[in-house]
């Protein structure tokens, strides 16, 4: 499987419900590092995964919606536990739904899979893959 991954990053603020949240169940900031992969079996006709600048570009533009955002008044997260694993999901979706479209190009049609990895830290980090 060839891969192409493009990185760019957010902040956000959220807070959490649950008492395994701890200290976090307050408002607090984050900063994400994104990671978005994307993966297909045989490279398309230009010998390449995905256009890189297109790739890097509808990322941009998905975490633009999230950025210096508080995600607690997002109508979209209303009610729902923002966790770095449901973030990733999110990002994964909305890039999803951008290649579908044809916003990275048509040979990314081609693309078999996706995976989103938001780093928190030096330390920590998680992700989600799923199939196109």
């Amino acid at each position: 499987m060839f891969s192409v991954t493009v990185r760019d990053h957010i902040m956000v603020a959220h807070s959490f419900r649950g008492e395994v949240f701890g200290p976090a169940q307050r408002l607090h900031g984050a900063t994400f590092v994104v990671d978005a992969t994307f993966r297909r079996p045989e490279l398309d006709s230009d010998n390449i995964v995905v256009d890189i600048g297109l790739a890097t570009q509808q990322l941009g533009a998905v975490l633009a919606d999230l950025n210096y955002r508080n995600l607690d008044d997002e109508p979209d997260f209303a009610g729902i536990n923002t966790s770095t694993e449901y973030l990733a999901k999110v990002i994964a979706d909305r890039l999803a739904d951008r290649i579908h479209a044809g916003d990275l190009g048509e040979n990314a049609r081609g693309l078999a899979q996706l995976s989103v990895t938001l780093h928190e830290s030096h330390a920590a980090s998680a992700g989600y893959e799923r199939s196109l």
